[in-house]
Parts: C-alpha cells; structure tokens; sequence
C-alpha cells in the first residue's frame, strides 16, 4: 500500500479463497492458502481472461497482459526463505508478540492469501477514491474489464475485512501498476495493510477520567482532524499509531534509528503521514499511514469505533534491509540469489551479493506512436512481454511531431539488457532486434 498510498497523493503534492483443486489450462493446481502457484492465469481466448479458474469477459477496459497473468498466484511473499518472505514473518512475528489480547492470543489476525482479483468498487469506490481521481486511470492499472482488476494495493480488502468483524489485522500480497522499467518500479510487487479500531472504552480505559470523552463530536474538519472526531479521540490514536510503526521499524532495523513524519494526503485517512527513516546516513520514506476516514469505517459497519491504517511495501523494507540493488531480483530462481537468503532465523543480518558476470547493452530505438490514445506504458508492457526482466530500463530521450501529418514518432529511446539472469550472454541478443 505504501507505494499506492504516495501515488494517490493530489497533483499539487508532484501505493477469494479457492477450492484445493482448480484446473487452469487443464493443469490440476494446488493451493497453499489461497491461491495457486504456477499457471494459475491465462488468456483462453479473445473474448474472455481467466484467472484461477474463472473466466472474466474482455471489454474496452481490459489492458492485461499474459507477461503480467503468469506472475498471478506466484505469491513470493508465501515462499520460505525468499527475502520478501523473510521480511513479512519478521512483521508478523513482532506484532504476535507485542500485541496480544486478554488471554494473551495475538491482538492482530494475519490474511496473506487472499485473492488478488478484485472489484473496482473494492479497490477504488469503498475506499473513497473520486471518480475523476488519477489513481483509476487504464494507463496506470491492470484491468481485467470494467468491473474487474488486479488490486493496485492491499486497501482493497480493508473494507471486506472490516465488514467481517475484524478490529485489527494485517493483509499481505501482491499488487499490480503498469509502471516504468527501472531497478526501483516493477508492476508487480507486494504490500502489508495494517488496521487497528477501537472502541470508546479500548481508547480511553488507561487515561486519567478516560470515561469523560467522547469519539466523535459535530464539529469541523481541520488540518489535523475529521469533522466528525474529537480532537482528544485523534490525538491518541495518531500517537498510538506513531508508537506502534516506531517499534515496528525499530525491531526491524535495529535500536537508535531515527524517525521523522511527513504530513500528506490519501483519500481513505485524515490526518495522513509518510514515515520516514534515517538508515545509513540517508533519510528513507518506508509507508503510508494515517487516522481512517470515519465514512469509511462507518460504511463497513463499524459506527461506534475509530482506527488507524498503515500501509508498506515489503520490496522497499527488503531492499533498504539486504542491501538488494534491484526490485527484479526478488523474481530471480537462480540459486546463487535464493541460497543467500536460506538462515536459521528470519532476523539473521543478511548482506546481498552481487551476482552478474555480464556488462549491459545499450541499444537505442526509434518508431511511429500508433494512436492517439497511446501510452508509454504500453511500450513497458510490449518491452517486458517480449523481453521480460532481461531489460533493466527504458527511457525516452527525444521525440518528434511530423509538420503535416501531425504523427508522433518516439525519435530516440534507450533500453539497456541485462544479463543477470542469464547462463549465457549470447543467446537472447537476438531480442535487441525486435522492437
């Protein structure tokens, strides 16, 4: 969420559970918790998307690509001693044992299987997310059709959940943006939600005459409070929720670290933060977080409580941890980037070693824009479905409009290959060709 929760800052400030066997292709395909691992989605045909089994009728809507259907049910997050894996267990087991209830049971309930397909109205409409927000556009999300996408953060089953009766917990898995082609972006990575409601009695039992305030009042919204909170209800739980994210990064990345809160905007929380961590001399944003918008809260059904909600990105935490240069690599099955992250405890320091053999190829490229409704992230999506994770960046350098007939054509682009992955340099040059 946290990588959403800063895209959907305002512009003026420029983040199903399945049966255990499933035939997808006419391959019987096993669930861990949820959802499959291997083939779990495909295009059967022209007019339908399938994933897990289902099929989902195209439209003008639909801009998926099968480059991003087989990364669909891979669930890194879920596989033991993968660096993201490592990174969620570390979470979870700091908030089992921090936070427990009456009877000492973990306070906080973990989903990390739930399924990534998800409806507009869950990932955009129940979080508050305007109509005409930039957040929803086809160039920057993965539609299914109009009805359906590939949730674009964990946000989406904060509702659901909240709905269902839980107070707190945490959602973990993989979310999907049409993004660029660097070592910092991919459109796949994964996030951890985290929600926390409390009741009136649960805020104020441990304050001095903690029975004489109130959580919500008819007053009006402000820089630093809804209208409809008091302002002794937002003070606690802005602290509570500083306090509980300070001792998360803190068990995390070790004792001394410095913090400092931005102030920001998302749709779903008021007042909103950006953490920010001070790791190695250099000041790190690491999640989004901020006071629920009580409409929210009171749409799932939960009128009579006040909660706070973070979100972070497991990526980000694991790449700023293990020192890991390049987001891609969390996808890599060579053995020698795997084998280093295979310790006897999930807080062990681990430091990455660099892997690749091979200098990059810097090829530059030219060609006419097609349409008028062209993106440039559909020049990534032709990039990565062709070339896949062997192309380490694009960029675009120079561009011209034809006088008479007005064509765009991209004059000069630059896209570097990457060998790391590969045994041998030689075999895939033929891909620098295609474009």
């Amino acid at each position: 969420m946290a990588m959403l929760w800063k895209f959907m800052r305002v512009a003026r400030y420029s983040k199903t559970a399945l049966p255990p066997k499933i035939k997808v292709r006419g391959i019987p395909t096993h669930s861990r918790q949820s959802v499959p691992s291997d083939f779990a989605a495909s295009v059967p045909c022209s007019s339908t998307v399938e994933v897990f089994g289902k099929s989902y009728p195209r439209d003008d809507y639909t801009n998926i690509t099968e480059k991003i259907l087989s990364k669909v049910g891979k669930n890194l997050h879920n596989k033991k001693h993968h660096p993201l894996w490592l990174i969620k267990e570390q979470v979870k087991d700091h908030f089992y044992k921090q936070y427990t209830g009456r009877r000492g049971n973990p306070l906080f309930s973990v989903y990390d299987g739930l399924s990534p397909v998800v409806t507009v109205q869950q990932n955009f409409d129940k979080l508050l997310v305007p109509r005409d927000h930039a957040s929803r556009r086809k160039e920057d999300n993965y539609y299914l059709n109009r009805d359906h996408m590939l949730r674009a953060h964990t946000s989406a089953h904060q509702w659901d959940l909240i709905h269902s009766g839980l107070d707190a917990f945490l959602a973990v898995g993989d979310v999907y943006r049409r993004d660029t082609i660097d070592s910092t972006h991919y459109p796949v990575f994964h996030q951890m939600e985290g929600v926390r409601l409390f009741s009136c009695h649960e805020l104020f039992s441990s304050i001095k005459d903690g029975e004489s305030f109130q959580l919500f009042e008819q007053g009006h919204r402000t820089a630093h409070k809804q209208e409809c909170h008091t302002m002794e209800a937002v003070r606690l739980v802005e602290f509570n929720l500083k306090q509980v994210l300070t001792k998360l990064m803190t068990h995390i990345f070790g004792d001394g670290l410095q913090v400092r809160w931005v102030d920001c905007y998302f749709p779903f929380t008021h007042p909103s933060f950006e953490m920010e961590i001070n790791f190695q001399g250099e000041w790190l944003e690491v999640l989004g977080c901020g006071v629920m918008e009580q409409q929210l809260v009171n749409s799932a059904g939960a009128q009579d409580k006040i909660g706070w909600a973070f979100g972070l990105g497991l990526e980000r935490l694991a790449m700023i941890l293990y020192d890991i240069p390049d987001i891609r690599l969390f996808w890599s099955e060579d053995e020698r980037f795997l084998k280093q992250f295979i310790v006897p405890h999930i807080s062990q320091k681990i430091k990455f070693q660099p892997l690749s053999r091979y200098p990059p190829l810097i090829n530059d490229i030219s060609f006419w824009l097609p349409t008028e409704t062209y993106s440039k992230n559909d020049f990534y999506d032709l990039a990565r479905s062709v070339g896949g994770d062997l192309i380490e960046k694009v960029v675009l350098l120079d561009e011209y409009t034809h006088p008479k007939s007005k064509s765009r054509m991209l004059q000069r682009g630059m896209y570097f290959l990457s060998f790391q992955e590969m045994n041998s340099p030689l075999q895939n040059v033929f891909l620098i060709f295609i474009y």
